[in-house]
């Protein structure tokens, strides 16, 4: 047992260092995005991390499932910290999120293995403990990351937030090097479904492209947008072709045949969506609507995060205990699903202790799920398909959390653009467009409003105005106040939308949980009599007696 733990030491470092890659990085777009000039582009320094990270994972489930997950994690972990050296490194957008996708292949493939190995050491009866544990690592580095990200920004610089991934990962490299056994598995008759693995990041490619493309580079009814969806479909009507004469599917088509692998997934894949939209976007309202610092809005959501690992370790702990696990995942959703939409509902009036309660609510509520329906999709299979069935879990997450944060930041550039116009009837754009070419409507975007709320630039304004003769001061002061006021209103009224449809599709994974089906939890490797799809009453007594895991045998 002793050498069980400190191999999950190992591994939830590796899934640590993913973890907050996500969270500091939140953090710190807005101020990165402002020095890089690209705030349009916002939703790909994530979307390009997601998209890696989802077509990687279904890969490397299998290759782990064939030659083992040891070496795996550890090239896992050397890419993510490559990926991370050279994002610190970028000069300009195009290359922050081409290492962001970079990061996003050794993010994806930690993801894969680290929750397939708690398969591999423990039986389903104790690993609901240690996925709530797992689920604690998430909100470890939900509530370090924004922190530590928003004390980078303000106090060093936006770069370091990814340099320091490197001393993370190297402790994380020493862990499982030296103390994760290697697990052989029987290689005899095994292969990669290539031609599977490219037609699903064709697919996602061309959907996603679509999606952050239409309504704002390029209209929705255009050829190019159409062209892009019908891609998407077509690639995704070959992926089904090649998976059901697949030998060795990448994404196995029978696993849908099981009611609790289709429910489940459908489910994460709306907890994806929502969870990934509160917590890119909630910094983002924070600092531009509210006025608070990098750091401040960071210990804003120290909050949520708080409550959400609160929630998963506990109910991780509870259902270890009890066997019992649908109904909190009914529970979860229905919890989320309200926090997201009474984010919707703030303006820039709300407080900052109306933020706070609404975030403790969608934490309590994502937490509460994070356990879940991993969970009960290994205890629906035998162990031999343990890895390309959390894998494919996982990549429902990725999948979920890539088309929503393309579609959120879709709509946010939507509503952005055709709500800046607005600010061309303000008195002090009138007037200031004379002496500050900034201030001409036809030529404002949303990056220079973010820099007139956040940034250097509205000092710089501040000063401006405060040079002028002391009448003219009096008068266009005032103007500059309300201008900065209505921008808010402008982001506020853009972004408010966003959290709305997050909510929605919450609500839809609050339904689909309802049709979770509830079998045993096995105490043992063995799949025995509880079959995947069947479904048994748990009584205290009935299940089979813990058995160690042949790993350490």
């Amino acid at each position: 047992m002793r050498q069980k733990i400190l191999v999950m030491v190992g591994v939830a470092l590796a899934l640590l260092l993913a973890a907050l890659d996500q969270t500091i990085v939140a953090t710190a777009i807005p101020k990165i995005v402002q020095d890089l000039n690209g705030l349009e582009h916002l939703s790909w320094v994530i979307t390009a991390y997601l998209l890696a990270s989802t077509i990687i994972v279904p890969i490397y489930g299998k290759l782990s499932d064939i030659y083992g997950r040891k070496y795996f994690i550890i090239a896992a972990v050397i890419v993510f910290l490559i990926g991370s050296a050279l994002s610190g490194l970028s000069q300009n957008m195009t290359q922050l999120i081409l290492f962001r996708g970079l990061q996003g292949l050794g993010g994806g493939a930690i993801f894969a293995n680290a929750f397939t190995v708690i398969g591999d050491l423990f039986p389903p009866a104790e690993r609901g403990k240690w996925q709530g544990i797992f689920g604690g690592v998430f909100g470890l580095a939900s509530v370090v990351g924004p922190l530590l990200g928003g004390f980078i920004t303000d106090n060093f610089t936006w770069r370091w937030v990814f340099y320091i991934n490197i001393p993370i990962g190297i402790l994380a490299l020493i862990f499982i090097f030296f103390l994760m056994p290697h697990f052989q598995p029987d290689r005899q008759n095994r292969s990669i479904d290539f031609s599977g693995a490219a037609f699903l990041t064709t697919s996602l490619v061309t959907l996603l492209l679509g999606l952050v493309w239409g309504g704002s580079q390029f209209p929705w009814a255009s050829v190019q947008i159409i062209g892009l969806f019908a891609a998407a479909i077509a690639s995704i009507l070959i992926f089904i072709f090649v998976e059901s004469r697949a030998k060795e599917p990448i994404l196995p088509l029978d696993l849908f045949k099981n009611r609790i692998f289709s429910v489940s997934s459908l489910a994460i894949f709306f907890v994806g969506i929502g969870m990934f939209g509160s917590i890119i976007y909630v910094p983002l309202f924070a600092q531009l609507v509210l006025g608070v610092t990098a750091t401040n809005s960071g210990t804003i959501l120290t909050p949520m995060m708080l409550s959400f690992v609160a929630a998963s370790i506990t109910v991780g702990q509870i259902t270890a205990r009890t066997g019992r696990y649908k109904w909190f995942g009914v529970f979860g959703m229905a919890v989320a699903t309200v926090g997201i939409f009474l984010l919707s509902r703030m303006t820039p009036s709300s407080s900052r202790a109306i933020l706070v309660i609404n975030m403790v609510i969608t934490g309590i509520g994502v937490g509460s799920t994070m356990p879940i329906f991993s969970l009960a999709v290994q205890n629906a299979f035998e162990h031999s398909k343990l890895g390309v069935v959390t894998a494919s879990t996982q990549l429902f997450r990725s999948i979920g959390g890539t088309v929503g944060t393309a579609v959120l930041g879709s709509m946010l550039n939507s509503n952005l653009s055709a709500k800046i116009p607005q600010l061309a009837a303000t008195p002090f754009a009138q007037a200031a467009k004379q002496f500050d070419p900034r201030f001409d409507i036809s030529k404002m975007d949303a990056n220079t409003l973010q820099a007139i709320l956040t940034g250097p630039a509205r000092a710089q304004i501040e000063a401006k105005l405060y040079s002028l003769p002391y009448p003219a001061q009096n008068m266009i002061i005032p103007e500059f106040t309300k201008f900065v006021d209505k921008t808010k209103i402008v982001f506020s009224d853009s972004l408010t939308p966003v959290f709305l449809i997050a909510s929605i599709f919450m609500a839809a994974g609050f339904i689909v949980s309802f049709f979770l089906k509830e079998i045993p939890l096995r105490k043992t490797h063995d799949h025995g009599a509880v079959e995947a799809g069947e479904e048994i009453a748990v009584e205290e007594g009935t299940l089979a007696p813990s058995e160690e895991p042949l790993l350490f045998s």
